[in-house]
């Protein structure tokens, strides 16, 4: 698998943190010197490994916003 190069702009917030320290986190990541993009997915503790995850641009994540504020949670 060829390296990916990522550094992360900004920590959004964390979700969740599983019993090995991984944490779920909220991020803005420049992946391969690109724009960055919101990217939500797992991470060690040191950011040196990853889950799988999903990223985003400012547009999708507001379109997903607007769909979780419109789920009754209740």
């Amino acid at each position: 698998m060829a390296n990916l190069k990522y550094e992360i702009k900004e920590t959004v917030g964390i979700i969740s943190e599983g019993a090995k320290g991984w944490k779920k986190e909220l991020n803005l990541i420049s992946w391969n010197d690109r724009e960055p993009k919101y990217d939500l997915r797992d991470w060690d503790q040191n950011h040196e490994k990853m889950g799988k995850g999903i990223t985003l641009s400012t547009e999708e994540l507001v379109q997903l916003k607007k769909i979780l504020n419109e789920i009754d949670l209740n």
